[in-house]
């Protein structure tokens, strides 16, 4: 008996994935639950369980390719030719935490996504190369078109959850069937297990354009090509990088933040020298050796103690209810840069930590961040965010604000220049704090007050030990 298994939803609400690795292949005996690929979403790297026991028949994607959620992944033969029993659902579930805010019911990995109303005009999926439906053809998503076909008058009538598909085809294929303007839905393939080839591509352009179908090699005066610049040594001089991933959800989301939240940023330069000795003498302690100690978790303590104290910072807009949310948690996001993009997991009930547990807490998010491996839950649910530019030269910036967050807090970096201190001119250890903040939450007397008591821990950090 054969199986398909389809991408689920990995309980980011996310249209898709791209397959990072196969970790089988075709003709591989796999076990429940055993990881068979991984898969790019928007905001992490997931490792995808078996929900089946049996032989791997076909893979329906390549690495690298870009595939909706409900389109078939791989095709399975079970063991022993019999259904295997439902597999346990927390089994595969991906972690959800609840932050106190409303959310629709997560899915569950393995158990694709559940119906849902959005209240847009339903889609169509345009497919590439790789799965099957249930009519035989493929499923990997290119991109995402409004359905031009005609939306049923009856508010209460169903949507029918059937993805339009079209069949396979290359890149190059897609691109020359483009340039010609040809429906590859109307194009009889001719390769092998029904691939659209470029034969097939021009073909068809032939019939039903004859000489103005303008095919490759007949260049139209009317319409000379346009072409790329290329240097002498024949290189071009642009590359283009799909824009997917963690760079794609980043983008998204700063654009979102910045033309929602209006943005507010004020500054002061604190002297950190004690926070500096602090440092120094804790990493020299042999018995918090396996603990690593710097400027972010003294200043995450900071934060933690001002927020307290501060609670606007701490809150968030919700124009939908009209209504501020204030937090009496601080799940505090720490920005991470990777290979793959901006990243800013956070720290749950951060207020509750002492400074060597987010300091403990801080590492393994970088640790995670660098790998590749952050959950979605570690980046939802975010209270406010701390970033710091000090590790790349830079004194200030005015950092953008995490989507419903009120502030953002960057710290710059810490230079040994002259500074007054008790009525004398000597060298010490400065700092630019840059807080940026939600002016519909925060008015400018509180954003002050707040930066002001972050510099106050920072100039004294025996605070932050001995308060909690």
């Amino acid at each position: 008996m054969i199986e398909d298994f389809r991408l689920p939803d990995l309980g980011e609400g996310l249209p898709e994935a791209e397959l990072v690795q196969w970790l089988v292949a075709e003709g591989d005996t796999v076990a429940l639950n055993q990881t068979i690929a991984e898969v790019e979403t928007a905001k992490a790297v997931v490792e995808l369980p078996s929900p089946h026991a049996g032989i791997v028949r076909t893979l329906h994607a390549a690495a690298g390719d870009v595939v909706a959620v409900g389109a078939v992944l791989i095709s399975y033969e079970l063991a022993g030719d019999v259904a295997p029993a439902a597999a346990p659902k927390a089994s595969v579930a991906v972690e959800v935490v609840d932050d106190g805010a409303e959310k629709e019911p997560p899915n569950l990995v393995g158990y694709g996504a559940g119906p849902r109303s959005s209240g847009r005009p339903q889609r169509r999926a345009r497919v590439g190369a790789g799965a099957r439906s249930a009519a035989g053809e493929v499923a990997v998503l290119d991109s995402l078109v409004i359905d031009d076909a005609p939306h049923d008058a009856n508010p209460s009538a169903e949507p029918a959850d059937v993805l339009l598909e079209r069949p396979r085809s290359t890149p190059p294929v897609r691109k020359l069937a483009k340039e010609l303007g040809v429906d590859l839905a109307l194009v009889s393939p001719s390769g092998p297990t029904g691939l659209i080839t470029r034969a097939d591509v021009e073909g068809y352009a032939q019939r039903i354009g004859g000489a103005d179908a303008g095919l490759p090699g007949t260049p139209d005066p009317r319409n000379p090509p346009v072409t790329a610049p290329i240097e002498a040594d024949g290189r071009g001089r642009e590359t283009r990088t799909p824009i997917r991933g963690v760079r794609k959800h980043t983008a998204d989301a700063m654009v979102r933040s910045a033309f929602t939240a209006p943005h507010v940023t004020t500054f002061l330069t604190v002297d950190v020298t004690a926070t500096s000795e602090l440092i120094a003498s804790l990493r020299a302690d042999r018995a918090l050796a396996d603990h690593r100690i710097g400027v972010m978790a003294v200043a995450a303590k900071a934060v933690c103690l001002a927020l307290g104290a501060n609670p606007s910072l701490n809150s968030r807009w919700d124009a939908e209810a009209a209504e501020i949310v204030q937090y009496s948690f601080v799940n505090l996001g720490v920005a991470a840069a990777t290979e793959r993009g901006l990243v800013v997991p956070n720290i749950r009930d951060a207020q509750e930590l002492t400074l060597l547990e987010l300091a403990d807490a801080i590492g393994l998010l970088a640790t995670t961040a660098r790998s590749g491996r952050t959950s979605p839950a570690e980046m939802s649910g975010g209270t406010f965010s701390i970033t710091n530019v000090g590790v790349f030269g830079v004194d200030a910036g005015t950092p953008i604000l995490n989507p419903g967050e009120a502030g953002i807090l960057a710290l710059g970096a810490v230079r040994r220049q002259p500074w007054e201190h008790l009525g004398q001119i000597a060298l010490r250890d400065v700092m630019t704090l840059s807080l940026s903040f939600d002016h519909r939450l925060v008015d400018g007397e509180q954003g002050a007050r707040f930066l002001r008591d972050v510099a106050d821990v920072l100039r004294e950090p025996g605070r932050a030990m001995l308060l909690r």
